[in-house]
């Protein structure tokens, strides 16, 4: 069975980070011969065992092309549009963006929620939401341009500096109740990448490293 990545691939796992294709194997279920991809996440060092004919469902992707890497930096510098002051809601809202996993996306978010947070500080789950992005597009557009990720950062930074200066100035007075995240559930908590990817919907569709002795046995 053909598969659209090769091994010793790197990946982009939306919310979990950017990831290398470490084995295509075989795995017994049952009566049926399932194809997975084991794939390793340097940001969490975690391995996660994927079904192939789900990874495309699950938005796992190729690293972009320099030249889409550079015109997402473009994008990082451009001006934003005022975002609701409900955070709960903006954090839902790039929540779907972050586990829709486009380059473009993932830059919104960061670009966004950096303007956001020069305004006023963000809640905990938002802050970590924007740690996740950043680090994620600093490691995707170091792999598409061949850079180290210090300079990727200096770059990202030199792109949304300029927000703050243009931005700071049009703060709005915003009410103190609508960043209270006491109440919030964490869907970003548990892993070291900052995200924790617990959706019962990805629960059957990507296996742990605790799994990998077991299908270590099953191949034997």
């Amino acid at each position: 069975m053909s598969t659209q990545f090769s091994l010793n691939e790197k990946v982009v796992y939306p919310s979990q980070g950017v990831g290398e294709i470490k084995e295509i194997f075989d795995r017994k279920n049952g009566d049926e011969t399932v194809q997975y991809y084991r794939i390793y996440l340097e940001v969490s060092d975690m391995i996660v065992m994927v079904p192939v004919a789900n990874a495309e469902r699950l938005g796992i992707r190729k690293i972009v092309s320099a030249e889409e890497a550079q015109k997402s930096l473009e994008l990082l510098g451009q001006p934003v549009e005022s975002v609701t002051s409900d955070w709960k809601q903006r954090y839902q809202d790039n929540l779907n963006l972050l586990k829709q996993g486009s380059i473009e996306d993932i830059t919104n978010i960061v670009r966004t929620l950096y303007h956001r947070s020069k305004v006023k500080e963000l809640p905990i789950q938002e802050r970590k939401l924007y740690d996740t992005a950043r680090k994620l597009l600093t490691d995707e557009i170091s792999i598409a341009i061949g850079i180290s990720a210090k300079e990727v950062e200096a770059m990202l930074h030199a792109k949304l500096e300029p927000l703050n200066a243009i931005h700071e100035k049009k703060a709005v007075q915003l009410d103190d109740d609508d960043d209270d995240d006491d109440e919030f559930s964490d869907e970003l908590g548990g892993s070291s990448s900052g995200l924790d990817d617990d959706d019962d919907e990805d629960s059957d569709d990507a296996d742990s490293a605790d799994d990998s002795d077991d299908s270590d046995d099953d191949e034997d």
